[in-house]
């Protein structure tokens, strides 16, 4: 199983929105996928039309107690081979609670190998901070994406997580991979957008995907649906540039 991070300590950068989108558009090439919500804001589970708090078992219980196994809390979506382990609130709390615990980095690493037989891809959506559950999401993945607005501040964050990266690499997960860096929101039009887009390309070259994810109204219009833009504007440009994105993964940065 080929396990993704999306990940981004900075908040409003599209990472929930790239990690609903690109867990879809990979079930549309007809991989098998499951999509971690790793956030306690439960933006994933919301996106994918389901109710946090209508769970009686979510990832929360998964990192916290050895009797439940991560795949009794896979529910099922709208979108044919893409499942979802959803979040809650009560995720908040997770990192207090696992303080004192030997290899608590290891927690979803250890609860994700149970699915590898299971799925062809793992797609996490992490939390937008350094914390915990952001570490285990990285040592648990192979790879990660990071999706960064194309605005100034997001160069400096991108530093920051990138230090973070390396760390991982050396504590924890030496195979560990930037699978590419996603600009987001992107706006052709403005000057700034593609000064922004000129110098990550030069500072960080190879490392930025080919494709950008332009800014959409019906990109922002989809999570009220509870739906990925896929499934709510098919025909739109934000659609085919996840469907360009999940094809950029899956053939050329394999």
């Amino acid at each position: 199983m080929r396990t993704i991070a999306v990940a981004n300590q900075k908040g409003g950068c599209g990472k929930t929105t790239t990690a609903i989108n690109v867990a879809t558009a990979f079930a549309a090439l007809g991989k098998k996928v499951i999509l971690v919500d790793l956030d306690p804001q439960a933006h994933s589970t919301l996106g994918l039309g389901h109710n946090p708090e209508s769970f009686t078992r979510t990832i929360y219980e998964a990192l916290t107690s050895i009797d439940v196994p991560i795949s009794k809390i896979i529910t099922r979506t709208a979108v044919p081979c893409l499942a979802l382990v959803p979040s809650n609130v009560l995720l908040s709390g997770v990192e207090f609670e696992l303080i004192t615990l030997y290899g608590r980095e290891y927690i979803l690493d250890r609860q994700l190998a149970c699915l590898s037989d299971s799925f062809d891809i793992c797609v996490i959506d992490c939390s937008p901070s350094l914390s915990l559950l952001t570490l285990n999401a990285l040592v648990a993945a192979d790879e990660v994406i990071i999706p960064v607005q194309t605005h100034y501040y997001a160069i400096e964050g991108l530093k920051q997580l990138l230090m973070t990266i390396n760390i991982v690499r050396e504590r924890f997960s030496p195979a560990l991979r930037i699978l590419g860096v996603l600009l987001t929101f992107v706006e052709d039009k403005t000057e700034l957008s593609i000064q922004i887009q000129q110098q990550m390309r030069q500072c960080f070259r190879g490392l930025v995907f080919n494709t950008v994810i332009h800014n959409n109204i019906r990109l922002a219009e989809a999570p009220s649906a509870g739906e990925s833009i896929l499934t709510y504007a098919p025909k739109s440009v934000s659609a085919a540039e996840y469907k360009a994105l999940a094809q950029e993964i899956t053939y050329v940065r394999a």
